[in-house]
């Protein structure tokens, strides 16, 4: 499969469901990378496969210049809605990540939030937010940990539906290692640290049903299995869930670890 058949395969994906709902649930890893990276007002922010403008409108509240690029015209049209309803002038522009409509160095500072991470080219992506990024400027990056439930719940879908052969793991941008080898010497002064999200459901079905309901992959992928395999991996998802929970009062907390990254733009 081809960069750009992978990428409109992705596009149908994450327009498929209501990626709005699932983003609302996770809006606090943007409130806490924007802090982590320090932003002032005034800066020049550009927030990368912004999907639903979690990190935009994040930027935003910090009174930072902010554009949001995404490749999904109806993630950008839920986008748009949120900023205009807390009066934020975010502008959203359709655009691919591997391939950003910005002169080099136009940005101070340039963030993504288990967005990039999803770019099938992965050397692609992180070369363009590093070009557009001034020098001296600000890169900021959450990604979902291989080790962690996100990156198990995506392992337990691609058992029952196998992604594009040749593709990473887009949970690759979550390791350290991984995520060092994408900026390179690019960037100095990096800042890594694991986090944890805690998604809280009242039951283990509870969450297989809304992650089933509104996110693009998992969605995509009970469609692509006839009904006997869509019981099993929904069987596979809820017994996932169950080895994360950690709740003690009958309702489910699942921590989700992720990798919160912040480093500058050599050359400054």
């Amino acid at each position: 499969m081809t960069n750009s058949e992978v990428k409109a395969r992705q596009q149908k994906t994450w327009a498929s469901g209501d990626y709005g709902a699932v983003a609302a649930l996770i809006q606090p890893i943007s409130e806490s990378l924007v802090q982590a990276a320090d932003l002032s007002a005034g800066s020049r922010v550009l927030d990368v496969a912004t999907g639903t403008g979690n990190a935009a409108i994040a930027a935003a509240r910090c009174l930072c210049e902010v554009v949001g690029v995404d490749y999904v015209p109806g993630l950008l049209e839920r986008a748009r809605a949120r900023a205009a309803a807390e009066h934020l002038p975010v502008r959203f522009v359709e655009a691919d990540a591997e391939n950003l409509p910005c002169d080099d160095g136009e940005w101070d500072a340039v963030v993504s939030v288990v967005g990039v991470m999803f770019a099938p080219d992965q050397e692609r992506a992180a070369a363009e937010l590093l070009r557009v990024c001034r020098p001296g400027g600000t890169l900021a990056l959450a990604g979902w940990t291989p080790d962690g439930f996100i990156g198990d719940l995506f392992r337990t879908v691609g058992r029952r539906v196998p992604p594009p052969p040749g593709l990473r793991a887009p949970v690759e941008w979550g390791s350290e290692p991984r995520l060092r080898e994408l900026l390179g010497d690019s960037v100095t002064q990096v800042r890594v640290a694991r986090r944890e999200f805690v998604f809280r459901f009242a039951t283990a079905e509870a969450f297989v049903d809304y992650f089933r309901d509104h996110y693009g992959p998992t969605l995509k992928a009970f469609e692509a299995l006839a009904e006997d395999d869509r019981k099993l991996l929904y069987a596979d998802l809820v017994d996932l869930v169950a080895r994360y929970d950690v709740a003690t009062d009958g309702t489910v907390k699942i921590p989700s670890a992720y990798l919160e990254a912040v480093a500058v733009r050599a050359g400054g």
